[in-house]
């Protein structure tokens, strides 16, 4: 297995905690979908993913159609993908994903959460290197399915990483899926396989993935570090947040 599915392991149990969080997060995707791709999925992939997505999240319909709607009038503010970075304490890089219609507003919440843990918001570039982009799919495992088929197949259209996971929902209910990681490049050919070939997409999205050596850190400075995790995941702006400190074992 490689880094992917490493990185994968460690942040599978932080995915959104609250639905309030999960469905704000959707809907301003959903909202950049629309405004760069267009309301209509037939033509726009992205928004593809992201409605099966939010139907595999339970997302209510009325959500979806309010996060289009916006969108598509123009008298609404766009939201804008920034991302930030900048180094926490005990030398650990953050890389901070956004989406806002206010970037002064989100870069002085930043900047603080920052500050308040003896970290540092740093310039473009500063800690990017550290993260190679890839983009990640996710689909319904299906009877009989050969993930060494699968990924032989799929090396053609861009894929890197092709591995399994058990995932438990609110209910402790058990589930297999498949997890299929590539360039960010390759969004467009591996999205054009899952769908052209009859696999059930649960969803597509991007993430990024460090390529360095990730640091060991004691239990008191994972506490500081993830104090500052947080504080940037609670705020209504921030889609993602990844760093270089070493998971947890436990």
């Amino acid at each position: 297995m490689g880094r992917a599915f490493e990185f994968r392991k460690e942040r599978k149990m932080k995915r959104w905690g609250h639905m309030a969080r999960t469905f704000t997060k959707l809907g301003k995707e959903i909202t950049i979908a629309v405004k760069q791709g267009g309301p209509d999925v037939t033509g726009n992939p992205r928004l593809r993913a992201l409605m099966a997505e939010a139907r595999a999240e339970q997302m209510p319909k009325e959500n979806i159609e309010r996060a289009i709607k916006k969108a598509t009038e123009s008298k609404q503010g766009d939201f804008k993908e920034v991302i930030y970075e900048g180094y926490g304490p005990f030398g650990i890089a953050y890389l901070v994903e956004t989406a806002t219609d206010n970037n002064t507003r989100t870069v002085a919440n930043v900047r603080s959460y920052f500050n308040k843990c003896g970290g540092s918001l740093g310039t473009s570039g500063s800690v990017a290197f550290m993260f190679d982009h890839k983009c990640v799919f996710r689909i319904k495992e299906s009877e009989g399915l050969d993930l060494d088929e699968l990924e032989l197949e799929l090396i053609d259209y861009g894929a890197e990483e092709v591995f399994e996971e058990t995932v438990v929902d609110k209910d402790d209910n058990e589930s297999k899926e498949v997890v299929i990681y590539g360039d960010y490049t390759s969004y467009g050919t591996i999205q054009k396989y899952i769908e052209e070939n009859g696999y059930e997409l649960i969803s597509g999205g991007f993430e990024q993935i460090p390529n360095v050596e990730l640091k060991e850190v004691t239990p008191e400075q994972r506490s500081t570090l993830e104090k500052l995790i947080g504080l940037l995941e609670d705020d209504e702006d921030v889609t993602n947040v990844y760093t270089t400190m070493k998971p947890s074992e436990e």
